[in-house]
């Protein structure tokens, strides 16, 4: 069975419309302005309200407060909301309580003693999102191109639902998903020409690497260039 499948850090029309027509399940848009992939409300308004009944939008953000997190809402209006940042388990359930949406909490794994942050999570974040340790130095929580051992996600329990995220791509997707039970893969690094320049035909391949192991699926048309 095919995953979900999310391509996370678009801001532009093209990338937006290359991640849908190529079969993604989710888009996310960024709100961290020391990220390079950090996108404007007002173009992330316009292309949520593009993307709106194609795909999950999911408005990913760090820490923010319920200021922010008001703006980016009303103007978006996202399917989901992930925290990548340090919220607790309490800022996790004030969030849904606010917002009546859906979160995803991403967490830092390196080695499988890191699996236990997700615990105190459990029953309050909807879904989990697995990402590498940021390296040392590094002022961004995900989307550095690491990747960690996925091996480490065998202890998980089948009741765990996350995305897998962390150095993944069109040359190793596969053998990502063969390791892990991952319901969901989350791409952003991967189809980059340059931090935060999204590759068309990157795009394009990593969805068709993933789709290419449903032997069922039918691509979907391209579309017009008109």
């Amino acid at each position: 069975m095919i995953p979900d499948i999310k391509i996370c850090g678009l801001s532009t029309e093209e990338a937006v419309d290359a991640a849908i027509d190529g079969g993604a399940s989710h888009i996310g848009f960024i709100f961290f302005d020391k990220s390079p992939r950090h996108v404007a409300l007002e173009t992330a308004e316009r292309l949520s309200m593009s993307a709106r009944g194609r795909a999950r939008r999911v408005a990913v953000s760090v820490n923010a407060d319920d200021r922010a997190l008001d703006a980016i809402v009303k103007r978006v209006a996202p399917d989901m909301l992930q925290l990548h940042g340090g919220e607790t388990p309490q800022r996790v359930a004030a969030v849904k309580e606010r917002y009546g949406l859906p979160v995803m909490k991403a967490l830092a794994i390196r080695e499988a003693s890191d699996l236990a942050l997700m615990e105190p999570y459990r029953g309050v974040a909807d879904r989990f999102l697995f990402d590498a340790k940021a390296p040392a130095g590094s002022a961004l929580p995900g989307g550095n191109g690491i990747a960690f051992d996925w091996t480490v996600l065998g202890a998980l329990d089948d009741a765990v639902d996350y995305m897998l995220s962390g150095g993944l791509n069109a040359g190793n997707i596969a053998e990502a998903l063969r390791q892990t039970s991952a319901r969901g893969i989350d791409v952003s690094s991967g189809v980059e020409r340059a931090p935060g320049v999204k590759d068309i035909g990157l795009i394009r391949d990593f969805l068709a690497k993933v789709h290419a192991l449903d032997p069922q699926h039918q691509p979907a048309p391209a579309r017009s260039a008109s």
